[in-house]
């Protein structure tokens, strides 16, 4: 998918510095569009960088070319269920028990491949570049960016905190406080494939969560990630003493839940060329509306 961002300058100054600090370029991004064919255009003619612009010139910049569609994909049957699309990000509704990319098991049937699929039925080519990812059976939201200065904005804002991703999790038990900031690092459990742990050696990880709902013997738990750990979430809850119901890697009870009950339901993110804020939000899964009910039954 093609990408041309265009923009009009506010000041005199020099090319370069405009495409550096007005349009936030990275050198790299600079040096690849020099090489394009009308790669950098001031008032549709093709410019050098060290062109002298003067206010209200517009400038054109070629961040992609038309044909990095994702061709190492096989495209995969289904239909995504896509709950925002423009043309520099896709935000899809994942279902769980579905892989975010292709692995092993799963050549074919991830929900990249799908999109591959969906991209290559409506005639676009587009290189879909998730940002951020969740587990095989974790339902919700999954941003993907449809070019590579999209993805590369988006990346920052996850650094800077302007990307947030909010989740909902059923959880065993009912946390002492009501709120709180768990930092406890995360590190590979020894001689295990899978599972991570706590561990004094691992890496920083910063979970924030608030109890939403009180039932019986277990809650509804909203929380925030200010780090991206593996199985992140699902750590620090089993480490609090309050695994996701559902989850056999790290002890939660499975009677009304078959996979961990976590759910990415809310994202908030900048968008990154129009810089209009976007929220989105996937509604609550059946299964783990149905186990909410039934704890909530447990009370009456």
């Amino acid at each position: 998918m093609e990408k041309i961002w265009s923009k009009t300058a506010e000041r005199d100054c020099s090319l370069s510095d405009f495409l550096l600090h007005d349009m936030e370029l990275t050198k790299r991004q600079v040096k690849q569009a020099k090489f394009r064919k009308d790669g950098i255009r001031v008032n549709s003619n093709r410019a050098r960088v060290t062109h002298e612009l003067k206010a209200g010139d517009k400038v054109e910049v070629k961040l992609e070319e038309a044909h990095t569609g994702s061709s190492q994909l096989v495209p995969g049957k289904g239909i995504p269920d896509i709950l925002y699309e423009d043309e520099d990000l896709l935000c899809v509704n994942k279902p769980a028990g579905l892989v975010v990319h292709p692995s092993h098991g799963h050549y074919a049937d991830s929900l990249s491949n799908m999109l591959a699929f969906y991209f290559r039925e409506k005639g676009v080519q587009a290189r879909v570049r998730s940002v951020g990812r969740l587990d095989k059976d974790t339902s919700g939201i999954v941003v993907f960016a449809l070019n590579q200065a999209a993805a590369g904005r988006l990346a920052k804002q996850k650094q800077q905190g302007a990307f947030e991703k909010e989740y909902l999790a059923l959880v065993e038990g009912v946390p002492k406080m009501d709120e709180g900031i768990i930092t406890e690092k995360i590190d590979k459990a020894e001689g295990e494939l899978m599972r991570m742990c706590v561990s004094p050696q691992g890496k920083t990880a910063v979970t924030r969560y608030r109890v939403v709902e009180k039932m019986r013997d277990c809650a509804l738990v909203h929380l925030c990630l200010a780090t991206g750990r593996t199985h992140q979430i699902r750590v620090h809850m089993a480490w609090m003493g309050h695994p996701l119901l559902g989850d056999r890697l790290y002890g939660g009870n499975t009677e009304h839940m078959k996979r961990a009950a976590l759910h990415a339901f809310r994202v908030t993110l900048i968008q990154p060329f129009t810089e209009e804020e976007i929220r989105i939000q996937a509604a609550f899964p059946d299964d783990m509306q149905k186990c909410l009910e039934a704890k909530r039954s447990e009370i009456k």
